[in-house]
């Protein structure tokens, strides 16, 4: 899978690769920027930031959590960029809370996008056949509009139902039904589309991805029993560090699973509330040896 490769291992490692992770903060709960700072960083690439809100946690199994919206402040943090020529090889969206910030952020995409640089999608907005709180379908509409713009997209099985139009299928189907989705997904815009949460027999689960017009790919671990928060940000967060480090998208959607499918299992080994997300952390020294980082001890 080198068909939409944007950069390659060499001498281009040279110079740090920069992320621009677009996403909300949310305090407690292991999800968003929390994941994603400390996962791309530990690839060796540098992770910028656009907060698009600031939660004391995530709005999954929490009650009463705050929720201050920064929608205002994205515009003048590009524009402050934008005044000293900053660049990036990837822009990554997560949450994004309204219909106004999806605008804001193609705009960034328009402003810092552009050749050789790899856009990804998380369209995260829905789980288990259903949307998260406050969107609705207009919603979902914007969404599939930037999916429209991106280089890769990673929605889970619900949210390609939406963006599709069709109906969720949470089990029950067969590979070809995963091909023909993947298809519609990338008939959206995208130049491949990676759908998490597949599963093709009992005890594993996964993800597939397909390139428009080329590879095809399915790789499953072991499906542990529960819903834990936050698994589809550490996903996402995976995939677009070990792409952007130079690995081939079948390869990195490997990694992805299983330091995924690690962090789940070292949770509920620990007995921890699903709710304040896996414990990735301690699965970051495997998954940094899997995508190639040096992690022994360095002199100087």
């Amino acid at each position: 899978g080198e068909g939409i490769k944007a950069s390659k291992k060499g001498s281009s490692m040279n110079r740090q690769k920069r992320v621009l992770a677009i996403h909300d903060i949310s305090c407690i709960g292991k999800c968003s920027l929390t994941v994603a700072i400390p996962i791309i960083s530990a690839a060796e690439l540098e992770c910028a930031v656009i907060p698009t809100a600031v939660l004391s946690t995530h709005t999954g199994e929490f009650t009463g959590y705050t929720f201050r919206d920064l929608t205002d402040d994205i515009e003048p943090i590009c524009k402050h960029w934008r005044s000293f020529g900053i660049g990036f090889d990837a822009i990554y969206t997560g949450y994004l809370g309204s219909a106004k910030q999806i605008s804001l952020v193609r705009s960034i995409i328009d402003t810092f996008g552009g050749e050789g640089k790899t856009v990804f999608v998380d369209p995260v907005m829905a789980d288990a056949g259903r949307l998260y709180a406050n969107f609705d379908m207009a919603f979902v509409s914007e969404m599939r509009s930037l999916c429209a713009e991106a280089d890769v997209i990673t929605p889970n099985l619900t949210e390609a139902a939406f963006l599709l139009g069709g109906e969720y299928r949470e089990s029950g189907y067969g590979e070809e039904y995963i091909k023909e989705t993947l298809g519609a997904l990338c008939e959206l815009g995208p130049k491949a589309a990676m759908l998490s949460g597949v599963s093709y027999e009992d005890g594993k689960i996964g993800a597939a991805y397909l390139e428009r017009g080329g590879d095809y790919g399915y790789f499953a671990d072991e499906r542990i029993p529960g819903f834990y928060h936050g698994t589809g940000d550490v996903f996402a967060s995976a995939l677009v560090a070990a792409y952007v480090r130079g690995m081939s998208m079948s390869d990195a959607a490997a990694a992805a699973v299983r330091f995924t499918t690690k962090s789940i299992r070292l949770t509920a080994a620990a007995g921890s509330a699903p709710r304040f997300g896996v414990r990735f952390e301690e699965a970051l020294c495997d998954f940094m040896r899997d995508i190639g980082v040096f992690v022994e001890s360095r002199n100087g």
